[in-house]
């Protein structure tokens, strides 16, 4: 079966010429004007009988997300329900509910919430969460229970029922109101984390299935059924284009166990949508079920798919699948939905570097993009039963338009607790259906259906929160989407630094063509020998950079950067190449190679920047009749020692500081990677750097290294690698006769994640895997220590594991491979001498973790829960994590954290602002990443280093590195001297 990537568009297209097309299509097929004038009276009406306070509507009214209140409303709806520990919740309601003002709420709607009024509560909380006394306590416990009671009917709202029982007895009440109402019951549940995970949300769907077809009609249609709705990534913990054909061959199975339960009761089975990157997996598993439809069940219509209006490529999808339908002979029902992850595609573009977004910025070209698709389903009878999701009154109106001139049979959909008021004047019509999408789950599990409900339609620009807003009148709330704008509403991912500076330009590896590019050259690529230099050749190099300096640092900085500016555009295009270095000497795997190339470009753009404005000569105060100006100007020769875990990254970045200042530089790169280091040289040389301005030296650290920290000179020394080695060399310096040799280090650290019990454990759980595993651990900011509340630990604890034992240990030249070899024999031996260790004083996590090849020095991910903070003394250079569990003061944590004397980077999982910024500040650590990863420090953005034992500072790829490569001078000239001030006699 080939590929479904083969017969779709490239994802990242320009906005503009595909809204144009968009447009084109709909050309003469629809009248917006007499669209908007049938909804109008639809409008009128909910303005004129608003729906409940509790429906979303009247809910964004009163609290929109913009406010201080509609955002402390989400986030202890996001995050109330899960936390176990009554002190954590009090602090948790003190922090958010203590930077708003429900006081002033229309009618005190709020205050009707419970006994005891959310409005009130604050005035019984402590401040910022401290620890009150006794009676304030009680007051506190009392207005917490009371939160939790209001933030559970805020649930009730939106969660049809917490069992699929509950939901269809509150479905069959809804129907006695509204006869022409159907439901597709969506069992709430985020993606799987592991296996376990996986095999639960099977298990609630076969028991929904189970459960729904029982009051099913087998001789109906599927339309005139209740149906589900299923998420593929929650049955697979690796639902991800790289494991392919894993996903093939372990999920099919599982959904078609689902399909045929379906097709047997002739209920709708619709797989939800996910994120872009996974668009093409889906269709490719959706094509495989396709055909096992074909071969089993061809009368059941009922096998439906979702479909995002706000992808660029979604009108070819459609046509894609209507394909599908024609070549298998059977009839599919499909979704339309605008789309539920944009703000985390538009972060995904940025982040990677992608030529355009895969989604439309202006709110209205989506709008456009739905209303063409909506015309494609219509033009498909023959294959396709359209599904019309939406709660946009002119939306609905143009698509009954766009039905009535074809006469096929579709149906409307909407989701419970919202838009109900514009349904309620809709469905008045009896010849309209809606099928109400309706999650079912337990209450602690809406937390991130909810939130994201609450962001979609909590904007100014949504519809729904337009709807409640009276001061917007009817031509602005209906005016026609039916225009284009030129121009993205966001910054292109290239632009995201303005005119600072370009984007490095990634690939998505989601893409066929974009991973072919780089497996090409993966099969072209030989990697070159790099002759080795002796410790006797330092002394010569050293003089030869001495002599260069000069004409180098004479070389004005405007032109110095051109010259690094060129090698980044030259490094980016050569991105293939460079990545196959990477992944052939370091053993990266294509994901960190293609980061690494990336943030090489982005350290050479970035310094020729700050070059420029660090070394333009500053004006200072002074006197009338004198001119005083400082100037910085490079030092002179600087040795520059990089480290094998980022030899082109670290590499470049050391070097691009030297040469953007004016010095010239002796780079001694890591034994193991020296090849790489070669071709980026060669690559500065092209580009316009003198030979004797930059040498490379390879060769042991202990000889070559040696001499040329040694030898006389040397203007400055910058290294990255471990803390012992940088001492090493700090004492060497310090030795040397002559000048005071400055010495830039980045050096190791025992890095900390802290977990409290307000934290999402799926999000702790990719954050944990990420950091502690990816690049096989060999990351100075990697997790080594992962502090997680006693509340919760076992829970997370599980997670994670689950989690490490879906990685795959392997070839990092394969796609699917998370994690490839250590470096060398020798880390090898050392991470098995600290396992060792482990395995015979602390808790094995993952005693069976096997590599799945026998490829050497391959470490599959291991974990080890210890008694205390104060038993992690050295950093496990690779995928070894080490776990603590914690109770009591989170600020003891951090204090026994920074008793280590490390400081690197540290972590913190926590829903409480306060709680974050405190534990921050306290932190003795340079990088500090609230709810996220704590790997992948860009430049320019997450200046990266550390201080104690981690460093001396200044930090890469931040505005106060260069000014250490500097030696400032002033200038102060008397303007008197020949014969009197003239500009202060001027007047």
């Amino acid at each position: 079966m080939p590929r479904s990537t083969d017969r779709l568009p490239f994802p990242y297209r320009p906005e503009a010429e595909t809204v144009a097309q968009r447009l084109a299509a709909l050309q003469g097929a629809l009248d917006w004007a007499a669209a908007a004038h049938v909804a109008a009276p639809w409008v009128r009406a909910v303005r004129e009988n608003p729906p409940p306070f509790w429906a979303m509507e009247s809910l964004l009214k009163e609290y929109p997300i913009s406010s201080a209140e509609g955002l402390a409303l989400m986030r202890l709806a996001e995050a109330l329900l899960r936390v176990p520990d009554a002190e954590t919740a009090i602090a948790l309601t003190a922090d958010q509910l203590g930077r708003a003002d429900f006081d002033g709420a229309a009618d005190s709607t709020l205050a009707r919430l419970s006994s005891t009024a959310i409005a009130m509560s604050k005035h019984f909380l402590p401040e910022s969460g401290h620890e009150p006394g006794l009676m304030a306590k009680l007051g506190a416990r009392t207005v917490v229970a009371a939160t939790l009671r209001a933030v559970q009917l805020l649930g009730r709202q939106f969660v049809l029922g917490q069992t699929i029982g509950e939901g269809m007895k509150e479905a069959t009440a809804a129907r006695r109101k509204q006869p022409n109402l159907q439901f597709s019951y969506d069992m709430l549940g985020e993606g799987a984390r592991t296996a376990a995970d996986a095999l639960r949300y099977q298990a609630s769907y076969e028991n929904a299935i189970a459960a729904i077809a029982q009051g099913a009609d087998p001789a109906r249609h599927p339309a005139q059924n209740d149906g589900i709705s299923i998420k593929l990534s929650a049955l697979h913990p690796r639902y991800e284009d790289a494991q392919h054909e894993r996903v093939m061959n372990e999920l099919v199975p599982r959904v078609w166990t689902l399909c045929r339960a379906a097709a047997a009761a002739n209920l709708n089975l619709t797989i939800d949508a996910e994120e872009v990157d996974r668009l093409e997996l889906s269709l490719d598993v959706f094509e495989a079920l396709a055909a096992l439809v074909a071969e089993h069940c061809p009368q059941w219509q009922g096998l439906g798919l979702a479909m995002q209006a706000y992808q660029t490529r979604a009108v070819e999808l459609i046509a894609h699948i209507a394909a599908l339908a024609r070549q298998y002979r059977i009839k599919f029902m499909c979704r339309l939905v605008k789309g539920a992850y944009w703000d985390a595609e538009i972060k995904r573009a940025q982040e990677q570097g992608l030529p355009a977004y895969p989604v439309f910025t202006h709110k209205h070209h989506t709008d456009v993009s739905y209303l063409a698709c909506a015309k494609t389903l219509l033009d498909a009878p023959d294959a396709i039963f359209p599904q019309f999701a939406t709660h946009n009154a002119g939306t609905i109106a143009a698509i009954l338009q766009l039905a009535s001139r074809k006469a096929v049979p579709f149906e409307l959909q909407r989701l419970h607790g919202m838009g109900e008021g514009i349904y309620r004047e809709v469905l008045k019509n009896p010849l309209v259906s809606c099928r109400v999408y309706a999650p079912v789950g337990a209450h602690r599990d809406l937390l991130a259906y909810l939130v994201r409900r609450l962001l979609e339609n909590g904007a100014n620009s949504s519809f729904v929160h337009q709807l409640a807003d009276e001061s917007v009148g009817m031509d602005e709330l209906l005016i026609s989407p039916l225009r284009l704008e030129p121009q993205a509403s966001l910054p292109l991912p290239m632009d995201l630094y303005g005119t600072a500076r370009a984007n490095s330009s990634g690939r998505d590896l989601t893409v066929v063509a974009q991973r072919d590019e780089l497996l090409a050259a993966h099969a072209a690529c030989v990697v070159p020998v790099v002759a080795e230099a002796k410790a006797e050749d330092a002394t010569g190099a050293v003089a030869r950079a001495v002599a260069a300096f000069g004409a180098w640092n004479h070389t004005p900085v405007a032109q110095r950067a051109a010259v690094l500016r060129f090698a980044a555009d030259a490094l980016d295009a050569a991105l293939p190449r460079f990545c196959t270095l990477l992944v052939k000497e370091a053993h990266k795997t294509w994901g960190d190679a293609v980061s690494e190339v990336r943030e090489a470009v982005d350290f050479l753009r970035y310094y020729a920047n700050e070059a420029e404005r660090v070394q333009a000569p500053q004006t200072l105060p002074g006197p009338t009749g004198e001119s005083n100006t400082l100037r910085l100007e490079g030092r002179g020769a600087w040795v520059c020692i990089s480290p094998w875990n980022f030899p082109l990254a670290i590499f470049m970045g050391q070097v691009a500081a030297a040469l953007a200042t004016g010095n010239t530089v002796l780079a001694k790169p890591a034994e193991q990677t020296p090849a790489v280091a070669l071709e980026a040289v060669k690559l500065l040389h092209t580009a316009g750097i003198p030979a004797d301005a930059l040498q490379l030296l390879h060769g042991p650290g202990e000889t070559v290294g040696a001499a040329l920290v040694a030898a006389p000179g040397v203007a400055g020394v910058v290294f990255t690698g471990s803390t012992q080695v940088a001492k090493i060399i700090q004492r060497a310096l310090a030795a040397k006769d002559g000048p005071i040799v400055p010495l830039i280090a980045e050096t190791g650290g025992i890095n900390a994640m802290l977990v409290d019990s307000t934290a999402l454990p799926e999000q702790v759980a990719d954050a944990v895997v990420q950091s502690a595993f990816r690049s096989a651990g060999q990351r100075c900011s990697a997790l080594r220590l992962l502090c997680v509340h006693e509340a919760i630990a076992d829970g997370v604890i599980e997670m994670i594991q689950g989690a490490a034992k879906e990685l795959v240990a392997g070839d990092p030249s394969q796609l699917s491979t998370d994690l490839g070899p250590v470096i060398d024999a020798e880390a090898f031996d050392n991470i098995q001498r600290h396992v060792a260790r482990l395995s015979s004083s602390a808790k094995a996590l993952l005693p069976e973790a096997r590599p799945a090849q026998a490829l050497p020095n391959l470490v599959p991910p291991q974990m080890f829960e210890v008694g205390a903070i104060a038993e992690v003394t050295q950093e496990i250079f690779g995928p070894v994590l080490q776990v603590v569990r914690w109770g009591g003061d989170p600020m003891d944590v951090i204090r026994q954290i920074n008793a280590l004397g490390y400081g690197l980077t540290l972590g913190i999982q926590t829903r409480i602002d306060s709680r974050a910024q405190a534990l921050a500040a306290a932190a003795r650590v340079g990088n500090v990443y609230v709810n996220r990863n704590m790997i992948g420090a860009v430049v320019g953005v997450q200046p990266f280093g550390g201080e104690g034992l981690s460093g001396t500072g200044p930090k890469a790829g931040g505005p106060n590195y260069l000014q250490r490569f500097c030696a400032e001078q002033t200038l102060t000239i008397n303007t008197t001297a020949a014969g009197g001030n003239v500009a202060l006699f001027a007047g």
